[in-house]
């Protein structure tokens, strides 16, 4: 058995660290983001979804800005542009399909 947050931490950013396991077909991470961090758009070819533990964590998904707080969730399709920033420190859960061979 192994602590998530043992897991040596991929910096996304600045402010965005997130800590992953892979397994045969999806990503999981446990991300922890400071206060006003910025996540700028980009998409990628994984289907997202997201789940915020805590804080407060504004997204734009395509052309819709959703304003996420402690026990919402959010699915991001494939290919869809996204960002986000934090308008509080947040701890989200982020699981990829498929593997993001680049969180490794």
């Amino acid at each position: 058995m192994q602590q998530i947050t043992s897991i040596t931490p991929k910096e996304l950013v600045p402010g965005i660290l997130g800590h992953y396991v892979h397994g045969s077909g999806q990503t999981f991470g446990y991300v922890t983001i400071e206060e006003g961090s910025v996540l700028q758009q980009h998409q990628h070819m994984h289907e997202q979804i997201t789940f915020i533990i805590e804080g407060e964590l504004e997204m734009v998904i395509g052309t819709e800005t959703y304003n996420l707080t402690k026990g919402c969730v959010q699915i991001i399709p494939s290919n869809t542009l996204h960002s986000a920033v934090a308008r509080k420190a947040c701890t989200v859960i982020d699981v990829f399909n498929p593997v993001r061979e680049d969180y490794r």
